[in-house]
């Protein structure tokens, strides 16, 4: 009787068990048909990921991402001749710590060419590639070595400083490179991959998530007047030497370039920050069509997106609606639109904002001229107002800069709320004086002197400046004044 019972528990227990078995592999199997007919691979994703996997699902493992950027990321060293005057600290060491000041050069330094080491990234076939304009800043030689070891000297080709990016140039053709893809459509908690040369090594490649979209850091502040930061954050491991690297995801495809980390040593912490790659697009399509960027404005001043809570509450400002309106310039593309200080700018043509940083990010992939449509609310309603975006000077008009490279410096066109300032209705700022250019060479000229007349006409804005360079016929006089010190100087400059 007893053996009895014991067969029937085990026959029992062994149909339940096949049971199971049978209805779990009848309904993953419908459920696993239906994702991969609705999401299904394009065939030129077939050598990234299995055959069996659905699109959006992540990778096993990264190799064949990894593969294909690696030979496309290279390492960058420069060169900048020492001397007791041009020592600096690194803009970012308020960031990585003190320690990092030894990869732009240390104070130990002074009678030696101080040395910089960083990453840049392949951008096409015949020898363009783009990296940090903290990287090359300054130097006299860039070198660029690729992963296969071949040696390059390159040429800068140009640098923004607002974005903090760089573009640069070797002579060779049929080089690999990465595809640009979409930081739009980068999310919070999808894989990104680090792909760069930290401390001096070889080639290395980090994973990690991206843990938040649209920071600010405050540091391109340092160096322009009219900063661009929306950084993609991630926790991929990045170190000294990673600057100017790719982010890329896990199709291969580059969504940011790598510029900073937030450390209290100067080594990695836990988070590292890239500049989209929509904005690095826009930059360098810039610098290589007309040799400057091609800013555009909205015409309105904002509420930063790090205002104490106590000025929050005295403006009566609510979180989470949209960007704060604070002014509208007179002379501004927002001028006649019908927005006003204390609407909410919520959309940018139908991409939704909600910081400053955001609203930078969209904006600074426009150019003057372009028409743009905004969305804001007032009073819980929203309007839709379309503008024409202009430039700094409150025109329509494509600014050219390459009149100015004979000068050997980086200029910018005053603000109108610092030309006001100052009680001017224009000028051109002196930003970066560059060694063994005809200021450094010709004249005693400092950073930060202001042009306010050019072969004694006025010079309102960086158009100006490069009209009166053109007509000079190789002799300039360059009049002006220096923020917080009492007097005029006129500067003597032979470009013949």
């Amino acid at each position: 009787m007893k053996i009895k019972q014991i067969l029937t528990v085990v026959l029992l227990s062994a149909g339940t068990t096949l049971g199971t078995l049978f209805t779990y592999n009848y309904f993953s199997a419908k459920s696993t048909s239906a994702s991969a007919e609705l999401g299904k691979m394009p065939v030129n994703y077939a050598g990234i990921f299995d055959s069996n996997k659905t699109f959006g699902e992540p990778p096993t493992d990264f190799s064949q991402a990894s593969q294909s950027s690696v030979p496309a990321v290279v390492h960058i060293t420069t060169v900048i001749k020492g001397n007791a005057t041009n020592l600096r600290k690194s803009p970012f060491s308020d960031l990585f710590g003190d320690d990092f000041d030894d990869f732009f050069g240390g104070p130990n330094m002074r009678s030696m060419p101080q040395r910089a080491s960083g990453s840049g990234v392949i951008i096409s076939e015949d020898g363009y590639i783009v990296t940090n304009n903290h990287v090359i800043d300054e130097a006299s030689e860039i070198k660029v070595t690729l992963s296969n070891k071949k040696s390059y000297t390159a040429k800068l080709i140009g640098a923004d400083p607002s974005s903090d990016l760089a573009m640069l140039k070797i002579e060779e053709k049929s080089l690999p490179y990465i595809v640009y893809g979409n930081s739009d459509q980068v999310k919070v908690g999808q894989w990104v991959l680090a792909v760069g040369y930290p401390l001096n090594l070889e080639t290395t490649v980090t994973a990690g998530i991206v843990s938040a979209k649209a920071r600010s850091l405050g540091l391109n502040a340092r160096k322009s007047n009219s900063p661009i930061e929306s950084f993609i954050q991630t926790d991929a491991a990045v170190n000294q030497g990673n600057s100017g690297g790719a982010l890329i995801n896990t199709n291969g495809e580059l969504v940011g370039i790598v510029s900073a980390i937030a450390s209290p040593t100067g080594a990695y912490a836990g988070y590292s920050y890239a500049i989209p790659v929509n904005i690095v697009k826009k930059i360098i399509n810039d610098l290589l069509k007309f040799g400057t960027v091609q800013r555009a404005y909205i015409g309105i001043s904002y509420l930063p997106d790090n205002v104490p809570d106590s000025e929050k509450e005295k403006i009566g400002f609510k979180d989470g609606i949209g960007v704060y309106v604070r002014e509208v310039s007179k002379d501004g593309a927002a001028a006649n639109s019908g927005i006003q200080p204390g609407d909410y700018i919520t959309r940018i043509n139908n991409v939704k904002v909600v910081s400053g940083s955001e609203m930078v990010e969209q904006i600074a992939s426009y150019k003057p001229g372009d028409k743009v449509t905004l969305t804001y609310q007032r009073n819980g309603k929203d309007f839709n107002a379309n503008l024409v975006l202009k430039n700094i000077s409150g025109s329509y008009d494509v600014v050219k800069n390459n009149a100015t490279d004979a000068l050997g410096a980086d200029f910018e066109s005053l603000t109108p709320a610092k030309a006001k300032e100052y009680g001017f209705k224009g000028g051109v700022i002196v930003k970066k004086i560059k060694q063994s250019g005809a200021i450094d060479s010709q004249t005693r000229m400092r950073d930060g002197f202001i042009i306010l007349k050019a072969n004694g006409k006025d010079v309102l804005n960086m158009n100006e400046l490069a009209d009166a360079i053109t007509r000079s016929n190789g002799r300039l006089e360059l009049s002006g004044f220096y923020p917080g010190y009492d007097g005029a100087y006129d500067y003597q400059i032979d470009l013949r």
